[in-house]
């Protein structure tokens, strides 16, 4: 789907400073500083319209939140679902992260949310999925040595792609939901996307893993 272009998102980005952060590489380190108090940091890469960290952010006033989101048409959407949620402990990034370990220090982030990535499907592509062990590097190196990985996703075959990924990284898998929905976890805060996908009837998969093992 074609992205609709905003002539009009730069400035209220830059408006909007509040949330948004401007110069999110010069933070590396000291994040906690963005926030008013200093709590766990929680970290979604690919926030899209925000629906997930908003929610989050109202559900868990005990924990920072930051979401990045590198569409700048998108991550407008994000900074509206925060600003109606009227939460203070949530920041957006409009950034395309191509190394985390750029903008977060090591062991600066508690834990990690990966929702409904892309799951660039063919072999050739394998390298972008955010689940390869290059990307898991990244993640091990922000994350403290107790911090964890939630993924949820609408496709199967990333879904085992990224178990296997997991295993090899020598990661323990702490949970596994096969069809998230039919679990009915009374605290999970659903994306946009699960909330469409899961309207047809299909399965949404969640796993939780860690550097434990």
């Amino acid at each position: 789907m074609r992205l609709r272009n905003k002539p009009w998102a730069d400035d209220f980005l830059q408006e909007n400073e509040a949330i948004v952060v401007q110069e999110p590489f010069a933070h590396k380190n000291s994040w906690q500083n963005l926030f008013l108090q200093h709590q766990p940091l929680h970290l979604e890469i690919g926030t899209g319209k925000g629906q997930f960290i908003a929610g989050m952010g109202n559900q868990h006033p005990e924990i920072n939140f930051v979401g990045i989101e590198r569409v700048k048409s998108v991550i407008v959407g994000a900074v509206k679902k925060v600003l109606e949620a009227e939460t203070e402990n949530v920041r957006l990034v409009n950034e395309n992260a191509r190394d985390l370990r750029d903008m977060f220090g090591e062991n600066e982030v508690d834990h990690l949310y990966l929702n409904f990535s892309d799951p660039w499907p063919k072999t050739k592509h394998e390298k972008r999925r955010l689940t390869y062990h290059t990307f898991l590097e990244q993640y091990q190196s922000i994350l403290k040595p107790d911090g964890e990985i939630t993924l949820k996703t609408d496709n199967q075959k990333l879904f085992e792609y990224s178990l296997v990924s997991f295993s090899h990284f020598g990661m323990q898998i702490e949970e596994v939901q096969l069809d998230l929905h039919e679990y009915s976890d009374p605290l999970n805060v659903p994306t946009e996307y699960e909330e469409k996908f899961s309207g047809k009837g299909q399965p949404i998969y969640r796993c939780r893993v860690s550097f434990k093992g």
